[in-house]
């Protein structure tokens, strides 16, 4: 069962996973190279802990969030980490050959991508046994659900994707409030592939 995540990139999606990684008792790491996004970040954390939330169990989940200006510093005792990267080729390439150096070779990485194969961009590592998608849009993924309710999250595997690591995405994802269903990434033809 995964208990340290790491999130690269504290935009909108990263501030709400990290906010419910903590809630869900994990100790979370929130990369972003810019100082201003992490500061930005704390301040948005706190308002959002605020209401509602006894000032001990805010403080305790804002305690939860290290916040960390390098991607060595985040993946360094990851067991999962989840990049919030664009959705574009060469940025995923680029994060997920970072994370595969860095991060030591048990963690599980997970990308958000609704355009990308994720059997493509897992070959692209050492370790395509631990590579799982988001197969939704950051603007999908609402960081509340309703008490007692579940909602479900699509996550893309591939042909090589090791039982353990789905089992860790698994308990992740229900611990933060959702119900994992996992499909199994097709082949998309390149277009030499495709007839004409």
């Amino acid at each position: 069962m995964p208990e340290s995540v790491a999130i690269i990139g504290a935009g909108p999606l990263g501030r709400w996973l990290a906010l419910a990684a903590a809630r869900a008792g994990f100790s979370v790491l929130l990369e972003d190279v810019m100082p201003a996004n992490l500061h930005h970040a704390q301040e948005h954390l706190r308002q959002q802990l605020s209401p509602g939330i006894h000032p001990a169990e805010a403080g305790e989940a804002l305690q939860a969030i290290v916040f960390v200006s390098t991607i060595e510093d985040a993946v360094r005792e990851a067991d999962l980490v989840i990049d919030c990267v664009p959705d574009e080729l060469e940025s995923k390439l680029e994060i997920l050959c970072l994370l595969d150096r860095m991060a030591p070779p048990r963690t599980v990485l997970i990308t958000p991508t609704t355009r990308l194969s994720i059997a493509d961009l897992a070959n692209c590592t050492y370790r395509p046994a631990k590579c799982v998608a988001i197969a939704a849009e950051a603007s999908d993924l609402t960081g509340e659900t309703q008490a007692g309710a579940s909602t479900e999250i699509l996550l893309r595997t591939t042909s090589r994707t090791a039982p353990e690591t789905i089992a860790l995405v698994r308990s992740f994802w229900e611990r933060v409030g959702f119900t994992p269903r996992f499909e199994q990434d097709t082949d998309i033809p390149s277009e030499s592939e495709v007839p004409h």
